[in-house]
């Protein structure tokens, strides 16, 4: 049948819709079918290949969101407990810092990674840290943070049951020198932030596994990035850089004595933390500064280099900014072991404070070496350790002074071995940095700070 164009003379034979519109446009308005025509040979190739780029590259946007949104990897943290039974309770355990604790913990972490790393969650999972061990009338009982990564689009109920059935079928049969009790084997998920405050909460932790490029020097080298090193504070005196601090506790820094020669008003001062001085991640107002009762503040005195700084609010413990640990007074670093010092000092001698904050690979050097007549012929005293190289030019300079020197244990604790004192200029031969032995100090600073 023919139908009829009531407004043109165009009739349409019953074709697609499309053809339809082809049809009555061109039986009835002839020249709108020739603009349009010329319309389409005006339409340049470049323009038509802008169009076709838009139209792929949005395509292609559209697909990565719906990819990224399905299949993207986020942190899941547990918290694990159990019973251990062939472990006698020692009171030593009551603290992290302590030998006992680092290793029964790194036994512990052991026995969990190898539950884990043999099974077919070993690409899920990242790490375990034991949190605390406390005492029970068969044994210790032992708490330990999991963290594992599955894709966003994973229910928290079946990743559970994935990490629960792992860890009752493995655990038996992984464990060796420690005996678990199975029936006591409890697992509960933890949201992100519990599961944050607990790791942020445990001094010395690092979140993520940082590499190094060798030997840098602070005066000229490797920034650090962000919680690399979340201990480190600026302590800055009417709103300028003095020196570094260290994070021992939410309310209490570590620095040295120095840096408060002729200005002790604690209204004077404050404290920044963050890799970088402006902005800082947080500022904190100082309630009070302690400086060792037997220091001098002459140039010359570098004896009883340290004080502490009580701030008048808490810092809020994140994964960028937590404290440090503090050895026991007993734990000696051997010579030789690796440290990093970090800071944000000159970048040369006599030179201006950087913004983003550096870092340097430092060897303990051995007090009898650095007593040398042609090194420090003799100054080094027993609260001193000398860090470095005796050819020079790794070394923290004017502004690092304060800051922390640190080593990382077997566990990969980060403990603090130095404050930055003092030294010959920055990066001299035969004249590696001085710094505050902690150990030495470490009954002062609990009797001053409780920790």
């Amino acid at each position: 049948m023919l139908r009829c164009c009531t407004v043109c003379c165009g009739v349409w034979d019953g074709g697609s819709p499309r053809e339809k519109s082809f049809l009555l446009t061109s039986q009835c308005y002839p020249e709108a079918v020739i603009q349009m025509d010329r319309g389409i040979r005006r339409l340049e190739p470049w323009k038509i290949a802008v169009i076709v780029v838009s139209v792929i590259v949005g395509l292609a946007l559209i697909i990565g969101l719906i990819t990224f949104l399905l299949c993207h990897d986020q942190d899941r943290y547990y918290n694990a407990s159990f019973l251990i039974t062939n472990v006698d309770y020692n009171p030593q355990y009551e603290r992290q810092t302590t030998d006992e604790f680092r290793n029964l913990s790194e036994d512990i972490e052991t026995m969990i990674s190898e539950v884990f790393r043999g099974s077919f969650l070993s690409k899920r999972y990242i790490r375990s840290h034991v949190v605390s061990l406390s005492p029970d009338p068969v044994g210790v009982l032992a708490s330990v943070v999991l963290v594992f990564k599955f894709p966003s689009a994973d229910s928290e109920a079946a990743t559970w049951g994935q990490v629960n059935r792992v860890l009752l079928r493995r655990l038996k049969a992984t464990s060796t020198y420690l005996k678990v009790d199975q029936s006591t084997i409890r697992l509960t998920e933890l949201n992100k932030e519990k599961g944050d405050n607990l790791l942020n909460n445990c001094c010395g932790i690092r979140r993520q596994a940082f590499s190094f490029t060798g030997v840098e020097r602070i005066t000229g080298g490797q920034r650090a990035r962000e919680g690399e090193w979340p201990w480190q504070a600026s302590i800055q005196l009417d709103g300028t850089h003095r020196c570094g601090a260290s994070i021992i506790s939410n309310t209490w820094l570590v620095t040295a004595a120095h840096c408060f020669r002729g200005v002790r008003d604690p209204r004077r001062w404050t404290a920044s933390f963050g890799i970088l001085l402006r902005p800082p991640k947080q500022k904190k107002f100082v309630r009070r500064i302690i400086v060792h009762e037997r220091y001098g503040d002459h140039l010359l005195d570098h004896e009883y280099d340290v004080a502490v700084v009580e701030l008048a609010s808490a810092i809020e413990f994140t994964s960028d900014v937590h404290s440090v640990c503090l050895p026991e007074a007993s734990h000696i670093f051997p010579d030789n072991a690796s440290c990093f010092v970090t800071g944000w000092g000159a970048l040369e001698n006599d030179g201006y404070s950087v913004n983003q904050l550096r870092q340097a690979e430092v060897r303990i050097i051995s007090t009898e070496v650095c007593n040398r007549r042609q090194v420090y012929g003799g100054a080094i005293t027993p609260g001193m350790l000398c860090a470095g190289y005796l050819e020079g030019q790794v070394d923290a300079c004017q502004g690092d002074s304060g800051g922390p020197l640190v080593h990382a244990n077997s566990r990969g604790i980060w403990y603090l071995v130095g404050i930055v004192s003092w030294g010959d200029e920055c990066g001299k031969p035969n004249k590696p940095g001085v710094y505050t032995r902690v150990t030495y100090y470490r009954n002062w600073i609990h009797s001053k700070t409780g920790i």
